[in-house]
């Protein structure tokens, strides 16, 4: 189509190039900016968001002395359930069950606290995520379409080149 607008063979070449550049860009951007608000917020003061209040916790998983994953809980008193929030694994240890084992802790302690289900909600693009949260008994619950990270400006080009959604998981401990 851009050869028929243009009748440029050369503009025609170099549009897919400019329009990954401007993709990987924005989603640079995004990403890093998402970052930056975490390491500002919760994860600047771990103790405070996730170890003092009630129904919260903080996990790190450690393997011959390095942190290779960490997992926390958020415990919502309203409607009685926990949120699994920041698991991730380092990238050299995936695959090995280290998620599963955080995902598994988040668990145990939502049940030892009488909790009746645990949410979560994953921008993950890879499967794997998704496939290890339906193994721990999660259900998809919902997509939100065009989700805006923290750090996301909403910008014309930003929703141009990067989208985001957003799933929901559940898993229901008992009925309240």
């Amino acid at each position: 189509m851009c050869f028929v607008v243009t009748k440029s063979f050369l503009v025609s070449c170099c549009l897919p190039i400019f329009l990954m550049g401007m993709r990987y860009y924005f989603s640079r951007k995004v990403i890093l900016h998402y970052l930056d608000c975490a390491l500002h917020t919760d994860m600047s003061d771990i103790e405070q968001y996730y170890m003092k209040p009630p129904g919260s916790c903080f996990w790190v998983a450690v393997l011959d002395g390095n942190v290779v994953g960490i997992v926390a809980a958020r415990g919502n008193e309203e409607d009685n359930t926990v949120e699994l929030r920041r698991m991730s694994v380092d990238s050299n240890y995936r695959g090995k069950g280290i998620a599963k084992a955080l995902g598994r802790k988040v668990l145990e302690f939502a049940m030892l606290n009488n909790y009746s289900s645990v949410v979560l909600g994953t921008t993950a693009v890879k499967m794997a995520a998704h496939k290890l949260y339906e193994s721990l008994g999660f259900k998809h619950v919902g997509v939100v379409e065009h989700y805006a990270l923290p750090g996301m400006t909403r910008s014309l080009l930003e929703r141009m080149f990067f989208q985001v959604r957003y799933h929901r998981y559940r898993l229901q401990l008992r009925e309240e």
